[in-house]
């Protein structure tokens, strides 16, 4: 069976490999077009080589550790792990790169084939990602049946999204915020005007925040689904320990099917219409394996809990954050009346998102558990992330399409074939805050289901809350997804404080600039961008792991799990939180945009920009670094589990 899901996990790299040679075969454009294009992928590359350079340092020394306290073993499987992940923010990266200017190059010829192509390359990243993961899963559980050793594996591929989330938020938002509070709100030039010095550094932050990091972030969560999974299933038998893995499969071939149908299709009605087609076609799917292993349907309905919880927390997303829902009209009204008022509502709204999310993975909880047990709270997870493949795709979709907008802009292509960019792009921003709320809801079970596999491992069955040690327990893990949120936002602030005092020099000292009859100098604020990410990025991410640790060797286990049950309430809470407020913000500006509320230029317009950037590290730095800070946290008190038992000090 194992070497049947290889097999399958195979292809599933093969065929994205394919589509990027179809693709890389259309015709970019414009030399100006292919220039830009040029700058966007040079940026987005050197971004990464840095990056990879910094974390291998990370890595070696860790696995390294993990030989001497653990094995030779568990040690491999952490790198094999982390290079999966870095192998699929790349292939997620290069992909985005090739696709953005042909996608800009195919609206001359309207929204469907600009759409097939622009929908092909997110597929890659789909595709590559999850049958990388499922080949590492497969392979290492065939050659060993060792769940300690794949759980290495996991730890490895949570330690580099983590890197690559956060530090792909940083990247971004710095560019983002920049190039719009010295653009827009200072000199009144549009988004992507080719005069600002960092409109570049900005269109490699929608990659290296986007694409890689959002690519790294599932992974890294869909990794842990399943070997959570399976550390429970074992406890159950052998049919329940691979039922995951045949639950993964089943996803991955949905995900294809609707893909398959999609591209051919009108996308504004088939992206939704998608969604819902993976999830019918993986519950049948899925239904049939649990038949063939001889499990219990009880499994398969805690499972279906799970994709349910999915489905209510897309549509909460979509509520709170999209263009034509109340919550972003409202704030965009309440921008009439000033900057504070639109940050005011944004920031109430965005609290307000919680609640049905919360209440959603409370009930998929405890029906799971009604079904199944914990295991049945792991098979809900697996649910969840069993499409991944389809989501991934989606959400990369929408930095392509972002790209090839800004392409078609600065290329000063006709204002038909702009028009045709934006139509792609505003349904990109759909898949986007989609995904978002996907990723949190998939963190969520997932850390519940490790949170149980971690129980299983240090033999805990019930914590007391009237014991000190799990109290203060709680406490400190409470604050850590808080402490980092901060210290994330403050990396972003003071980065773009560099950037925007390049922006503003440029303006200043290069002559004809503002008039557009000189070249700014990209290069240096992409690499201000790089530099400040990578520098702030280690002392923030190592926190999730020292404090783990901490609390496990000083105060015991029973403090540890109680470190774990706080980061997960206020992880999840913090989560939905930005990311949705940062998605009503946004998209509040791009209503007033579109003409209402007084168009570009008006008084506010000017507060909607404020409200976006203050909603920008929200949404793309702090919000999904929390999905996977909360995974290593949990991963890393998994890993460490025997020596926490046997040498903690309480």
């Amino acid at each position: 069976m194992e070497v049947a899901i290889m097999v399958l996990s195979i292809f599933s790299i093969i065929l994205p490999l394919y589509f990027y040679y179809y693709i890389k075969k259309q015709a970019v454009g414009t030399p100006r077009m292919a220039k830009i294009a040029s700058f966007i992928e040079e940026g987005a590359m050197a971004y990464l080589k840095r990056q990879f350079l910094v974390l291998s340092i990370f890595v070696i020394i860790f696995s390294v550790l993990l030989a001497i306290f653990f094995s030779i073993g568990i040690a491999l499987s952490y790198l094999l792990g982390a290079f999966l992940c870095s192998l699929a923010s790349l292939l997620g990266m290069m992909s985005a790169v090739k696709t953005n200017v042909r996608v800009a190059h195919l609206a001359r010829r309207g929204v469907k084939p600009a759409f097939r192509i622009a929908f092909l390359g997110g597929s890659i990243t789909g595709f590559s990602i999850v049958g990388l993961a499922l080949f590492g899963i497969a392979l290492l559980y065939y050659l060993f049946k060792d769940l300690q050793l794949i759980l290495g594996f996991s730890f490895g591929a949570s330690s580099l999204a983590l890197f690559a989330k956060a530090g792909g938020g940083i990247y971004t938002k710095t560019a983002d915020i920049s190039a719009d509070l010295v653009g827009k709100v200072e000199l009144g030039i549009p988004e992507d005007d080719p005069r600002n010095p960092a409109v570049i550094a900005d269109n490699v932050g929608d990659n290296v925040g986007d694409v890689a990091g959002m690519a790294a972030d599932l992974i890294d969560s869909y990794i842990a689904s399943l070997i959570a999974a399976m550390i429970l299933g074992s406890t159950i038998g052998v049919a329940e320990t691979v039922l995951p893995l045949l639950y993964a499969a089943a996803g991955l071939l949905a995900s294809w099917l609707a893909v398959a149908i999609i591209i051919r299709k009108d996308p504004e009605t088939m992206m939704n219409l998608g969604t819902l087609f993976t999830c019918v076609i993986f519950a049948i799917f899925s239904s049939l394996a649990t038949y063939l292993l001889n499990v219990s349907f009880n499994v398969y309905f805690a499972m279906l809990s799970g994709l349910t919880v999915g489905a209510i927390m897309g549509i909460t997303t979509n509520y709170f954050t999209s263009i034509d829902r109340n919550p972003v009209r409202r704030i965009a009204s309440s921008s009439t009346s000033g900057a504070a008022l639109n940050i005011l509502y944004g920031f109430s709204y965005g609290i307000m998102s919680i609640v049905p999310s919360l209440i959603g993975i409370a009930i998929a909880t405890i029906l799971a558990w009604n079904f199944a047990g914990v295991y049945g709270i792991s098979m809900a997870a697996v649910g969840l992330l069993s499409i991944v493949s389809w989501v991934v795709s989606g959400d990369a979709y929408g930095p392509i399409v972002d790209n090839s907008k800004g392409i078609a802009e600065q290329s000063r292509l006709p204002k038909k074939v702009i028009e045709v960019c934006d139509r792609l792009d505003s349904i990109g921003n759909t898949t986007k805050a989609v995904t978002k709320g996907f990723a949190i809801g998939a963190a969520a079970l997932t850390v519940l289901s490790l949170f149980s596999a971690y129980s299983e491992l240090v033999k805990i069955e019930v914590l007391s809350l009237i014991d000190p040690l799990v109290i203060a327990g709680i406490f400190i893990g409470a604050m850590v997804p808080p402490l980092l949120s901060a210290l994330l936002i403050l990396a972003v602030g003071k980065n773009s404080n560099r950037m925007i005092a390049e922006i503003r020099r440029q303006f200043r000292e290069i002559p004809g600039l503002v008039e557009g009859k000189a070249k700014p100098d990209y290069g240096k604020c992409v690499d201000i961008a790089t530099k400040g990410a990578l520098l702030e990025l280690m002392p923030i991410c190592l926190i999730s792991i020292l404090f783990t640790l901490g609390v496990g060797f000083l105060l015991g286990k029973a403090a540890l799990a109680g470190y774990l049950a706080g980061s997960i309430v206020t992880g999840i809470i913090f989560a939905l939180f930005m990311a949705n407020s940062g998605g009503a913000w946004d998209n509040a500006k791009k209503l007033i945009e579109s003409g209402e509320f007084g168009g570009k230029g008006s008084e506010a317009h000017k507060a909607a920009v404020i409200g976006d950037t203050v909603g920008d590290p929200f949404k793309d730095t702090a919000g999904p670094s929390l999905n996977t800070l909360i995974t290593v946290m949990s991963l890393t008190a998994s890993v460490f589990a025997p020596l926490i038992s046997a040498f903690a000090l309480l």
